[in-house]
């Protein structure tokens, strides 16, 4: 009697060590709750990838990440992709949609510094590395003294360059580098107050075609309810907004119970004029507490600041 043939699906994700490893956490999970099923991981080499030598706030932002990937999404050549939810543009292609949101890993950003000192004790005028002008417009807020070096590449190779350009310190996600088992090269763990992370940062999330209901039914059991809420809000607000990945943005969603906390930033290239603020509303309705915590920011200056950061982008692409 022949066996029955296991039905394949076929992965995309980038080809980077981080990102292999994300799309094996997503093809395990799969692989245990459906026993039958066979994942094909398909490394597919991005535009993000290819420009290493260039910020990306040249070069058009993270969605640059995510762009051949979804192509192979729409025409077949692979049935589900996985990113990082802080690389996906708010608004996605036509025709694709969010399968799942995965349990979020450790939100917040990481300290990986020389002699292990940690943020505030770090000498006046060092040099820290990071590719995120989020990150630089914080640190510039609290400590304008800081000298901002950026930074591109892999995990590793961001690390590697704590030593060969001579930094202090660099900074990168937490969730990556606890993906990797680097978590013991983490000096400090920054705290919200300090540097809010990235939207959707740490959270991992699955791309399919809104007409494929039979891998949505599939990915949907890997859907964490929780933190789909959280990132919800969090992308509405960036939505609401019209920022892009690389604009100076932030927020994050915390619940506790049926309520949530989201808390969000817009900040000037320099760091000097930094808007911060939190609102409160029902977990249930997470779209409509991002709205809200937009509009708030919308009223104290945040749309003249994002005009004038996008100006300033531009300027430099010439």
């Amino acid at each position: 009697m022949t066996g029955v043939k296991r039905k394949a699906l076929k992965l995309g994700t980038r080809g980077s060590p981080l990102a292999l490893c994300q799309a094996g956490l997503v093809s395990g999970e799969l692989g245990r709750r459906w026993p039958d099923l066979d994942v094909v991981i398909v490394p597919i080499k991005t535009s993000g990838d290819k420009f290493l030598d260039v910020a990306l706030s040249q070069v058009g932002g993270k969605g640059l990440f995510v762009k051949e990937i979804e192509e192979a999404l729409l025409d077949g050549r692979i049935d589900l992709a996985v990113h990082s939810l802080k690389d996906l543009p708010a608004e996605l292609a036509p025709g694709l949609c969010e399968g799942a949101v995965m349990r979020r890993e450790d939100p917040l950003d990481a300290l990986v510094a020389r002699n292990t000192v940690r943020f505030m004790d770090l000498p006046r005028g060092a040099r820290i590395g990071t590719s995120s002008l989020r990150r630089q417009v914080q640190f510039l807020h609290s400590r304008p003294d800081l000298q901002i070096v950026a930074l591109r590449g892999n995990v590793q190779t961001r690390l590697n360059k704590l030593e060969t350009l001579n930094l202090e310190a660099v900074v990168l996600a937490a969730a990556g580098l606890i993906r990797l088992g680097l978590q013991d090269r983490i000096t400090e763990r920054l705290q919200a107050d300090l540097c809010l992370p990235a939207i959707g940062q740490g959270a991992l999330v699955i791309e399919i075609r809104e007409d494929d209901q039979q891998t949505a039914e599939r990915v949907e059991t890997l859907n964490h309810h929780e933190t789909r809420q959280a990132t919800t809000a969090e992308r509405a607000f960036l939505r609401r907004l019209g920022g892009s990945c690389v604009t100076p943005i932030a927020a994050f969603g915390q619940l506790e119970g049926e309520t949530l906390v989201l808390t969000g930033m817009v900040a000037g290239l320099d760091g000097k004029r930094l808007l911060r603020q939190a609102v409160r509303g029902k977990a249930g309705a997470p779209e409509q507490v991002g709205r809200t915590l937009a509009e708030a920011l919308l009223e104290v200056g945040a749309g003249e600041i994002i005009q004038e950061v996008n100006a300033q982008l531009l300027e430099k692409r010439r």
